[in-house]
């Protein structure tokens, strides 16, 4: 629905993790309900690099209009298995046991959403499952403060 920021009540952060682009991240999280940044788009961010510093430690994902956290990965897989779903796929995807349910929602249509109004992504179920094809522009934000 709409609210004072296309479907958010606020703009993108500023200074998104990874480089992302705040323009691109604006359009597709607050003015849009089916596109996507273009496959491979994470792929060309500074998000591999933070990644394999983080040696497979889990990653938290942020809200990039709230800031709230919306998904943690890898949870209950490796971190290459993670970024090969994710890379066959073009986006970087999330099982059920990584979405943080109380700030995310996954609509009939299976357009998948915050509870603030960001555009994430679709689950797109495979064999094993529920799959969030999410746009990283729409999940890099910075934590906020409580």
């Amino acid at each position: 629905s709409q609210k004072a920021h296309g479907t958010s009540d606020v703009p993108p952060q500023k200074n998104l993790r990874w480089d992302c682009d705040r323009k691109k991240a604006d359009q597709i999280c607050n003015f849009n309900r089916h596109y996507a940044e273009h496959s491979g788009y994470w792929l060309t961010t500074s998000f591999l690099n933070y990644a394999k510093q983080m040696n497979g430690q889990e990653m938290t994902f942020y809200d990039t209009n709230t800031g709230k956290p919306l998904f943690v990965a890898p949870k209950g897989r490796s971190l290459d298995d993670f970024l090969i779903e994710s890379r066959a796929h073009g986006w970087p995807s999330f099982r059920d046991e990584e979405v943080i349910w109380e700030h995310v929602r996954c609509l009939p249509d299976g357009e998948t959403v915050s509870v603030g109004g960001t555009h994430l992504g679709h689950n797109l179920p495979d064999s094993n499952g529920s799959r969030y094809c999410i746009n990283l522009v729409s999940v890099a934000g910075n934590a906020v403060e409580k």
